[in-house]
C-alpha cells in the first residue's frame, strides 16, 4: 500500500508540474477602429519592462472596425497589453505638439486615465492556466 502511496504522489506532483509549465495564448482584439486604413499595434509587456521593450509585438490588418492578434506561448504570470492604431503606417504613435495623440489607443482592461499614458496597475491582468481574451476599445 505504501508503494501505491509513493507512486501516487509522484504522479500527482509530475502532473502539476507539467500544467504549471505549460504556456498560454492572450487573444486581443480592438472592436472599436475609426477605420480600416492603416494597422493595430499591440504590445505586451510585463511590470519590469512596461511602456520599454514588449515582451512580443505584433501588429493586424483591421476590417470592419475590428482587429486580432495572438500572443502566443506565454508563461504564467502578470502582464498588459497596449495598442494603438497606425492610421498612417510609419510604425510609431503621433503627437500633437502639445503632447495630445493623433492617433487612437487602448489598453487591456479598457481603463484608461483620461490624462496621460496607460498605466501598468490599471492594464495588468494574470495568465495562470488557460488561455486569455480581451476585447480593447479605443
Amino acid at each position: 500500500m505504501k508503494f501505491f502511496t509513493h507512486i501516487l504522489i509522484v504522479i500527482v506532483v509530475f502532473t502539476v508540474e507539467t500544467i504549471s509549465a505549460q504556456k498560454q495564448n492572450i487573444t486581443a482584439t480592438v472592436v472599436n477602429a475609426t477605420s480600416d486604413v492603416g494597422n493595430i499595434k499591440y504590445a505586451l509587456y510585463t511590470k519590469e519592462n512596461f511602456r520599454k521593450e514588449p515582451v512580443q509585438a505584433k501588429e493586424a490588418n483591421i476590417k470592419e472596425g475590428k482587429s486580432t492578434v495572438v500572443f502566443e506561448n506565454i508563461p504564467a504570470g502578470e502582464y498588459a497589453i497596449i495598442c494603438f492604431h497606425d492610421a498612417n503606417n510609419n510604425n510609431r504613435m503621433d503627437f500633437e505638439p502639445n503632447g495630445m495623440p493623433l492617433e487612437d489607443y487602448g489598453a487591456s482592461n479598457n481603463n484608461l486615465s483620461r490624462f496621460g499614458p496607460p498605466r501598468y496597475e490599471e492594464a495588468k491582468f494574470l495568465v495562470r492556466d488557460k488561455d486569455v481574451s480581451f476585447e480593447i476599445k479605443f
